[in-house]
């Protein structure tokens, strides 16, 4: 699923249960990072299109470099005006954390289920338990209700918040 909104769902019913504790924008950024490589794969017409960022280990190295992305573009922010793009400077280091793993490990778990190429406990094991589990009409629809379900949480509380502000 390179780039795929589909991801972005579960991302959504995260948040929306959490949202002080779960950044749904480094949700969204470790899905975009870990497809990075598939497009290049893709692009450059090399297979198997999902390699080392497709494991738990690949997702744990993007899990850790949104974490020093986060840390140091607040620290280049203390120095140089950056643009406080969907409020960035805002977010604390736990719910980047939090959004940059779930993001990191779903993905894993969401591409393990419809891939083939996929190996997501190697170099330990050359299995893909999960292939197949589901259909994968059953896989993108779970997504997009999770995404719904996502959107109807953060709108409830979001009319509850302003009906409680008049």
């Amino acid at each position: 699923m390179p780039f795929t909104p589909f991801h972005f769902g579960p991302g959504a019913a995260f948040c929306a249960v959490a949202p002080k504790q779960v950044s749904f924008l480094a949700f969204c950024a470790a899905n975009i990072l870990i497809d990075v490589e598939p497009l290049y794969f893709m692009a450059t017409q090399q297979f198997p299109l999902h390699r080392f960022f497709h494991t738990y280990v690949g997702a744990s190295v993007i899990l850790l470099s949104i974490f020093a992305l986060f840390i140091g573009a607040l620290k280049l922010a203390s120095v140089v005006p950056l643009p406080n793009v969907f409020c960035w400077k805002q977010l604390t280091i736990l719910p980047v954390v939090a959004g940059a793993a779930l993001g990191s490990y779903s993905h894993i778990v969401l591409d393990s289920l419809m891939h083939s190429d996929i190996r997501p406990f190697a170099p330990m094991s050359e299995a893909n338990p999960l292939l197949g589990a589901v259909s994968l009409s059953a896989l993108h629809w779970s997504c997009l209700a999770a995404g719904a379900v996502g959107l109807i949480v953060v709108g409830i509380r979001r009319a509850l918040c302003n009906e409680n502000a008049l």
